[in-house]
């Protein structure tokens, strides 16, 4: 991914951790992010997050589209990037 470029972000890719810094860098609980999408619950997000289940690619980009909307690009890259 560049720098920068978080639209090259290989969500497939974000580590169980990586998943779990995004919400909380975004300002999201589980109980906020299972408000904000339908169908997905907290425990979707806590299976995701301990990398117990992953999520459908679709949930995916839900998810990683709502974070993206409240942190920069330099921040998803930190994130992604190092953990």
């Amino acid at each position: 991914m560049d720098a920068g470029k978080s639209d090259d972000v290989a969500i497939d890719g974000i580590s169980a951790l990586g998943w779990r810094l995004l919400r909380v860098a975004a300002g999201f609980s589980q109980r906020d992010v299972e408000k904000e999408i339908d169908d997905i619950m907290q425990a979707h997000i806590s299976m995701l997050e301990s990398d117990a289940r992953s999520l459908s690619e679709q949930r995916l980009e839900q998810l990683f589209e709502l974070y993206r909307a409240e942190l920069t690009d330099e921040q998803i890259d930190a994130l992604v990037r190092n953990f």
